[in-house]
């Protein structure tokens, strides 16, 4: 049967619709598109305010949230060595008299014209070769073969030996293995404190958009300066969660610490200040979404860290949560590979209720 021009015009238009409403789906139910969050929050946040949503049709939750990340679970390649320089009297330019550590006494003082080198045939009568007829039974034959492939693959038994041992267990906590091992531990603080700690949420927004989030010592400046934020408001501190777990290989930490991130990350409409590697964002906050009483304010903390053991083992009072506080402000830039700080509400006029705070933190222990 033969296809006419309009039955194939029918199909394509047919294949092209099902492939975006695939698209639509795909985007509306996949929380993470190659890499990047897909917060559809934000995205129910621009439906209500067009109209196109009522206003139950979100759940009760903090509005605007704050975000500030940098770093990497990759392993960061050595700066390529700068080529060394040859001293100003040495070089090929001025004939040999520089050159080769001061040339022949002197040098001869002329310049070497570029050209083929001619190697004069030998005019000596060679040396007589003899050829092994196997009388002997091959054995020294075997034996140097023995010895080459010995010296070609000791070295390579003995790194895959030091590469297992490093990967097998954990090393020596400061040592430069547990740095250099695939070894890392993943780290969740979360701390909620009453909303009169509104000064805490200006402090945040500072520290999040003037963080260096470029260098290792920027972040791990900007991860002291959160924990010293949350020492001094010890009286707000109501509830904690924390969770520290060792992961053995760096991709499937990386995994880790982005479903931990879209997990917090989701909890918020929208994200009304957003810094990732020193690019600071920042979005109004949709109005009329909730009228509750300000009741808390949330601050999470994640961290990657090179330790090949968990930073804590448990946070269940003031005292505790104040000894892991003060733990994660002395982790060297060395040792820590990626930092996020998240909090909400980020914005003064928006509100966390003691309703919100039950429905989206579940896991909070009171302290």
């Amino acid at each position: 049967m033969q296809v006419t021009p309009s039955v194939k015009r029918l199909w394509l238009m047919i294949s092209a619709a099902t492939v975006l409403i695939a698209l639509v789906v795909y985007l509306g139910v996949v929380p993470v598109v190659k890499g990047q969050p897909v917060f559809l929050k934000t995205v129910e946040s621009q439906w209500l305010r067009d109209g196109l949503l009522p206003q139950g049709a979100i759940a009760e939750q903090a509005v605007s949230g704050g975000m500030s990340r940098g770093g990497s679970f990759g392993r960061s390649a050595p700066a390529p060595s700068a080529p060394r320089s040859l001293p100003p009297s040495s070089g090929y330019g001025g004939g040999y008299g520089g050159g080769y550590g001061g040339g022949y006494g002197g040098g001869y003082g002329y310049r070497s014209a570029p050209g083929p080198v001619i190697v004069p045939y030998p005019t000596y009568t060679p040396a007589p070769v003899y050829v092994d007829t196997g009388d002997d039974g091959g054995g020294g034959e075997l034996f140097f073969i023995i010895v080459v492939l010995g010296f070609i693959l000791l070295p390579i038994v003995f790194s895959s030996m030091q590469s297992s041992r490093r990967s097998s267990g954990p090393a020596a906590t400061g040592s430069q293995s547990e740095l250099l091992n695939d070894i890392v531990t993943v780290t969740r603080l979360q701390v909620a404190l009453l909303a009169g700690a509104r000064e805490l949420q200006r402090e945040l927004d500072r520290i999040a958009v003037n963080a260096d989030l470029t260098t290792s010592a920027g972040l791990a400046a900007q991860l002291r300066a959160t924990v010293l934020t949350l020492l001094r408001h010890p009286d707000y501190w109501t509830h904690v969660r924390a969770e520290s777990q060792t992961v053995a290989g760096r991709e499937k930490a990386s995994e880790l610490f982005e479903r931990l991130s879209i997990q917090e990350r989701s909890k918020f409409a929208v994200e009304t200040l957003v810094n990732v590697g020193g690019e600071v964002q920042r979005r109004a906050m949709p109005s009329g979404l909730s009228d509750e009483v300000a009741s808390h304010i949330v601050v999470t903390l994640l961290l990657g860290t090179a330790d090949d053991r968990p930073l804590f083992k448990s946070v269940n009072s003031v005292a505790d949560l104040n000894a892991v506080l003060q733990r994660l402000g002395s982790i060297s830039p060395a040792y820590l590979l990626v930092y996020e700080l998240l909090w909400t509400p980020q914005d003064p006029s928006d509100s966390l209720s003691a309703d919100e705070l039950i429905a989206n933190y579940p896991d909070l222990v009171m302290l």
